[in-house]
């Protein structure tokens, strides 16, 4: 009998030692961490500066507002608001949104849509200011110019790589600014811009995507006659690898495709997609920065890209038909949700520069921002979380 009741206890000291977290609870902290970091943040800026990342010494690097990420930050801190209500991060947020009004005009990239949507878009969804709106809707117009009706997608990259021959490249990342034109297209009755948006996703559907439903990063297209010219890999291991972020791209964007049109195509597209990364992605659900690049020790994690699918993952298991398909993309996403929530990848207040989470990846071949923080993994971490409150 005595034997029986230690092993009772020692079953019951065990269990309570596996316990996991709650999710309210682990979300409260990750707000707290981002609240505390967040504000500091705000410290090393100027009036026409904005988070990046760190050096290679690790030292924090700003941007100018016309570096693609510009966004981010003041999307995040709307994210905290968002949490909190606290009247301080408010007024952090709204001032480092102004800084990007002149973005609006811009028409010489495809970025507009991140650097607007993510700031503007948060802070008209929360205030239901006017003149946010209309922000937003002039750059959607200015997106739109760079649509090209031959080939049916809208340019990313003005710029030529060297070695290569680019005549329009159009890079999977380019999905993600689609949200701006349909969003302005329902709130302006703007029937162009679902058009072109619509346009683009399905020309994408058709040219990037393999087999597996795996994506290239990058096709190019002849601006005459919309013939594909190319198909690359730029930031991944290799050409016909599937870079970690641009599987993350397509996910995301094709659920949020679906949910501002309805049509079934784009839920399809996003379903397969995220089947294809359910398959391949690591026990703890945090890719390496390419699928296909050599498993080693030192083999980098993203955690920008597990930011992005465990956000879309959450939305997408609010459309998706069958239990089943529901629970495994939520069981992923709040698996990927915990291990970003770990010591692993969430800072300590006070250090990683004020950023939120460690370990993320921009372009290893070039060996440019590689196992940094970066600002859009701490923008779709928070949002990720704030999806999965809602749900419950």
């Amino acid at each position: 009998m005595r034997i029986l009741l230690i092993s009772i206890l020692g079953l019951l000291t065990l269990a309570s030692c596996t316990k996991q977290e709650p999710m309210e609870a682990l979300i409260d902290r990750v707000f707290t961490v981002a609240e505390q970091q967040y504000t500091a943040m705000d410290t090393r800026l100027t009036e026409k500066t904005l988070p990046r990342t760190l050096s290679a010494d690790g030292e924090f690097v700003s941007s100018n507002i016309y570096w693609w990420c510009s966004g981010f930050y003041p999307g995040s801190l709307w994210y905290i608001y968002e949490y909190t209500r606290k009247d301080a991060v408010k007024i952090l947020a709204e001032k480092n949104t102004l800084k990007l009004d002149s973005i609006q005009y811009v028409t010489k990239d495809h970025d507009v849509g991140f650097q607007l949507n993510c700031s503007y878009g948060n802070a008209f969804r929360l205030t239901g200011n006017e003149a946010y709106k209309q922000v937003l809707y002039q750059g959607a117009k200015s997106l739109s110019t760079r649509f090209n009706p031959a080939a049916g997608v809208i340019r990313s990259w003005d710029f030529v790589r060297k070695g290569c021959d680019w005549k329009f490249p159009v890079i999977i990342d380019n999905m993600m600014n689609l949200e701006l034109l349909l969003s302005m297209s329902k709130a302006y009755a703007d029937d162009s811009l679902q058009n072109i948006a619509c346009t683009h996703a399905n020309t994408t559907i058709q040219h990037h995507f393999r087999d597996d439903y795996s994506t290239y990063h990058l096709v190019d297209y002849d601006p005459e006659t919309g013939a594909v010219r190319g198909k690359q890999t730029v930031q991944g291991f290799s050409d016909d690898s599937s870079w970690s972020r641009g599987q993350a791209w397509a996910l995301y964007s094709y659920t949020m495709m679906f949910r501002l049109t309805g049509y079934q195509n784009y839920l399809l597209q996003a379903g397969h997609i995220a089947d294809m990364l359910l398959r391949r992605l690591p026990a703890d659900g945090i890719p390496y920065w390419d699928f296909d690049a050599p498993v080693e020790e030192q083999t980098y994690r993203d955690a920008s890209a597990a930011a992005i699918m465990a956000s879309a993952f959450i939305e997408l298991s609010r459309y998706i038909p069958g239990a089943e398909a529901k629970e495994s993309y939520l069981a992923m996403a709040e698996k990927q949700l915990r291990t970003l929530a770990s010591k692993e990848y969430l800072a300590e207040p006070g250090t990683n520069e004020c950023f939120i989470l460690k370990h993320s990846v921009g372009a290893l071949p070039d060996k440019s921002e590689v196992d940094v923080p970066l600002t859009y993994a701490d923008y779709y971490f928070l949002e990720a979380l704030l999806r999965y409150k809602n749900l419950q």
